[in-house]
């Protein structure tokens, strides 16, 4: 071979080298970023999944009497048409198991939570009727609004219908307040709830290269969020147990199920805030604003709103000042953010 023939092939070589490397570096530059090996050294918690809380929106058709340690707040006239059962003459006490088999098949009206309190002649407080105890009298309930709208006519005579089938079932009578009435309380409490529901969105978006769903989970963990119930979901635990998450971010729950979920390529993270259904005390815009500039810091990403225009922090003081409006007209109606009554108003 001679010395041209010899350069040549060493020029090829190299070329070819350089091409490999390249498309090496392309690849790694365009594939999504990967989460470190390191996540326990670094204090990311690995096995930390979202907590059950109470479900205070009975779903339709739920004919399961709810257990003990998931039971729901007591009825409350704010919201809440409430129809009083005494017992006949005959029949004094009414035991728990009697309450339990006369109860209707399902727990709603319409769209609306239905409920039946007894009165525990023991504990002398109202309670869902559990076994094993003697009651005095009943209650029965229906929610004058939530997120699916007023209580209507309809509802309203599905709750009559509902409430006489139990009384008829345990010899009580049962007296209703006047429908009209309620119906137009209804009205007035979907108003204020429609004015004053605020839910808040962030958008997360990758500048540069994509994100594994193992990349976005390990960040969020840094920042508190456990994983969700679901695929593609984080939450940010309440500081009591049992309540609703603070916040709760999502992501491409295809991407979190791929067959090879370190190939899955997220481009975008959403930050979700229900303002009613969390305590003020948790600071939960400060916490989700913060939260959100932290992980496009570590992420290499800019937060948005959902029309892909970058959030300024002037935009975000704005946002904290009409807030704290929002949390003091709550309160003035005793439906502050975060309490029993809103998380059912609220839903």
């Amino acid at each position: 071979m001679s010395n041209l023939q010899i350069g040549l092939a060493v020029a090829g070589g190299v070329v070819l080298v350089g091409i490999v490397a390249h498309s090496a570096w392309s690849s790694r530059k365009n594939s999504p970023r990967q989460a470190s090996p390191d996540a326990e050294a670094n204090g990311v918690p690995r096995e930390n999944k979202e907590p059950t809380f109470e479900n205070t929106a009975p779903q339709p058709n739920d004919s399961v009497p709810l257990p003990m340690l998931a039971r729901k707040p007591a009825m409350d006239s704010l919201i809440d048409v409430i129809a009083t059962l005494a017992l006949d003459a005959s029949t004094s006490v009414v035991s728990g198991e009697a309450a339990i088999a006369a109860m209707p098949a399902t727990r709603r009206a319409g769209t609306k939570p239905f409920s039946i309190e007894g009165y525990n002649l023991q504990s002398q407080m109202w309670e869902s009727p559990m076994p094993g105890q003697r009651y005095g009298g009943f209650q029965s309930g229906v929610q004058l609004a939530n997120r699916s709208g007023a209580l209507n006519e309809i509802e309203y005579s599905e709750f009559v219908v509902k409430t006489q089938g139990f009384a008829d079932a345990i010899n009580a009578t049962a007296e209703f307040p006047e429908m009209r009435d309620e119906v137009a309380r209804a009205r007035e409490l979907d108003q204020f709830a429609g004015a004053h529901d605020a839910q808040l969105g962030f958008t997360l978006r990758a500048r540069n290269a994509s994100w594994s769903p193992g990349y976005v989970q390990q960040n969020a963990a840094r920042q508190g969020f456990v994983a969700g119930a679901i695929a593609g979901r984080m939450v940010l635990p309440a500081s009591t147990e049992g309540l609703p998450p603070v916040l709760v971010l999502t992501f491409d729950a295809q991407a979190a199920l791929a067959e090879d979920p370190a190939q899955s390529a997220i481009r975008e993270l959403n930050l979700h805030l229900d303002v009613a259904q969390v305590d003020r005390a948790e600071q939960p815009f400060e916490r989700m604003r913060d939260a959100a500039f932290a992980l496009a810091s570590a992420m290499d990403g800019v937060v948005t709103d959902d029309n892909a225009q970058p959030l300024a922090p002037q935009t975000m003081e704005v946002i904290s000042a009409e807030l704290q409006g929002l949390y003091d007209t709550l309160e003035q109606r005793d439906l502050a953010a975060g309490s029993a009554l809103a998380r059912r108003l609220f839903s």
